[in-house]
């Protein structure tokens, strides 16, 4: 038996099959992709946060409208570091301000009166983006209609995205409604000025803290050409000609793989996995892509350069952090992504969790750990906090929400979804990356503090 009830839990015992220890030969994933559990404090975004908040909201030239009460489009304002080279991008925010009165006569009016409004304020965004929350699915608004009467108004692309927050048990259903809206109403509608036998598109890198701008170059310099990246720092008008790529190759494969499939499925372009974190996978990748398009000599060439200048930065990191032990809490894909760069530092991960993780993201997972390696899916803080005080990592890799709790434990923090000193992708990311995490294990400030909290 290799799962766990940790004693936070024990008045929820159903949380049991979530939490797993590895043994090789004995191999069990952890319960995953179900409705979180009664009682249980998920820390899971909703669907609607999965579409708008992670592959929908990077495309820097539309407007990003929230038909949904004000609440939901406060926490699309600047959140999320998908940086991009154009100020409309995520400087504002766009809602209907759906209230009581809508909920009773309906929000068909002042969504069609919002979308006009928001095109005359700002004529330089090329499309406008609809997301629906809860309360639009509850009350019924035809924004299919309202945003083809729209786009007859205002000239430019109106698309709804369906992606009511109770939709999915996480997440993760958004991010498969973005991919299947862009991909339905969008691709394939324009086509690009020119074509090159080396079209490739870079797909799930949404550009957090500059990542595109690391990793794009690097294609290009082995003379690739880049037609689209989705989305990160994306124009609206980049993404219909996606289906004349020659290659697409997924980055995050949790929130875009499906877009790729369905290139695949309907255009015959086909697709591979990569990972662009950490010196080895960014190598394999340049490789991969290299091999496809007969340019392997190029890719060879590229990588020489980056190790000949990025490698000894690493060797000087890894002195300063080999054996050290950390928690991954990430999304899904980066869960995985970073067990192997850590061990180019010599840092062990004892520990990795993800909010929205399916079943091939814990067998990613078992394959890379090690025996004893505990994974949990969907973890609450008061597993967490259980986790970090039992084992003691040397430093905790989340999002912001987990940060305070970290230090009130006295343990280093590395801001895995937005980043400290981005970017990390790349192989001059990984510089960055090894670096935060110095700047955080070696801090003197940890000898100033008090000792860790015990669990009660």
């Amino acid at each position: 038996m290799t799962t766990i009830l940790p004693e936070c839990d024990i008045p929820i015992p159903q949380r049991q099959p979530h939490i797993v220890c590895h043994e090789p030969g004995n191999m069990i994933l952890p319960m995953c992709n179900i409705q979180t559990v009664p009682g249980d404090m998920t820390e899971r975004g909703c669907t609607f946060a999965g579409c708008r908040g992670v592959v929908g909201g990077p495309v820097k030239d539309a407007i990003q409208l929230v038909h949904g009460p004000i609440g939901c489009a406060y926490y699309t304002w600047g959140t999320r570091r998908n940086l991009s080279d154009v100020k409309l991008h995520r400087k504002y925010c766009f809602s209907t301000d759906l209230t009581e009165e809508s909920v009773i006569y309906g929000g068909a009016k002042k969504l069609l009166n919002s979308i006009i409004e928001a095109h005359e304020l700002f004529p330089e965004g090329k499309a406008v983006f609809v997301y629906s929350t809860c309360v639009v699915g509850l009350i019924g608004d035809d924004t299919d209609a309202i945003c083809k009467q729209a786009q007859e108004k205002i000239g430019i692309p109106v698309v709804p995205f369906h992606c009511e927050g109770f939709r999915g048990v996480s997440q993760s259903l958004g991010h498969h409604i973005a991919n299947r809206t862009l991909f339905e109403k969008v691709v394939g509608t324009e086509e690009p000025e020119t074509t090159t036998p080396y079209d490739m598109c870079i797909i799930g890198e949404f550009n957090i803290d500059g990542d595109a701008w690391i990793v794009k170059p690097l294609f290009e310099r082995m003379g690739v050409r880049v037609l689209s990246v989705f989305t990160g720092n994306a124009s609206y008008h980049d993404i219909p000609p996606m289906h004349r790529a020659k290659l697409n190759i997924v980055q995050c494969q949790r929130s875009s793989t499906y877009i790729a499939k369905m290139i695949q499925d309907k255009y015959n372009i086909p697709y591979i996995n990569v990972s662009l974190f950490g010196m080895k996978q960014t190598a394999d990748a340049l490789r991969d892509v290299g091999k496809f398009f007969h340019l392997e000599e190029n890719a060879e060439k590229v990588i020489a350069e980056e190790l000949a200048k990025y490698q000894p930065m690493i060797d000087h990191y890894r002195k300063k952090l080999e054996g050290k032990k950390c928690f991954i809490y990430q999304g899904a894909p980066r869960a995985w992504h970073w067990i192997d760069p850590m061990r180019e530092l010599g840092i062990e991960a004892i520990l990795t969790a993800t909010t929205f993780g399916h079943k091939d993201d814990y067998e990613k997972i078992m394959e890379k750990a090690k025996p004893g390696h505990i994974c949990i899916d969907n973890p609450n803080a008061l597993e967490i906090e259980e986790y970090l005080v039992k084992l003691k990592p040397d430093f905790f890799i989340g999002g912001l929400k987990e940060k305070y709790l970290t230090y009130k434990l006295g343990i280093p923090f590395i801001n895995g979804h937005s980043y400290e000193e981005g970017p990390y992708a790349g192989f001059e990311g990984f510089v960055n990356f090894a670096k935060d995490i110095d700047v955080a294990v070696n801090s003197p400030v940890w000898k100033f503090i008090n000792l860790p909290l015990e669990v009660k």
